[in-house]
């Protein structure tokens, strides 16, 4: 897990980075930029999702693929949180970037670059965002225990 300011002339640098994110990188990350962590590819997009995330005060989860400078690829999961401040949005950001499986290489190779890969944007606009024809109802989710349960799924 790791914090970061909401500092775009910064390129949001790390307040505070875990120790398994360090060592996914090889180095301590508080003060670097957040966004200096992507390909180029992925900077511009990465930049407007962090914006997303404090602007609309909600969630954004991506899948991100990592490779070390011996070429060994591993699969992580980003997840970006807003982190009210004295009731501001504007200020930090939680995440977690995860591996998906850990990877054979963890602790002896070091990540280079992040690239970007799918995106979820979880918030309010979501369930507005229906497929055309498609109203969900009730009958979509149950509510348990303050979450909404879909039926199916793994089988």
């Amino acid at each position: 897990s790791f914090i970061i300011s909401y500092d775009p002339a910064a390129e949001h640098p790390f307040r505070l980075a875990g120790t398994r994110v360090c060592s996914l990188f090889g180095r301590e990350l508080k003060g670097e930029p957040f966004v200096r962590l992507w390909d180029e590819l992925s900077r511009g997009d990465i930049t407007r999702f962090t914006a997303t995330v404090a602007d609309e005060a909600t969630a954004f989860v991506a899948g991100v693929s990592a490779r070390t400078a011996q070429g060994s690829p591993a699969d992580l999961e980003l997840l970006l949180l807003p982190l009210y401040h004295r009731g501001r949005t504007h200020v930090r950001l939680l995440g977690t970037l995860s591996p998906v499986e850990a990877p054979y290489w963890l602790g002896a190779e070091h990540v280079g670059a992040l690239s970007l890969g799918t995106i979820r944007h979880l918030g309010p606009m979501v369930e507005r965002m229906a497929a055309p024809g498609i109203a969900p109802g009730p009958e979509a989710g149950r509510q348990r225990r303050g979450l909404t349960v879909y039926d199916g799924g793994r089988s």
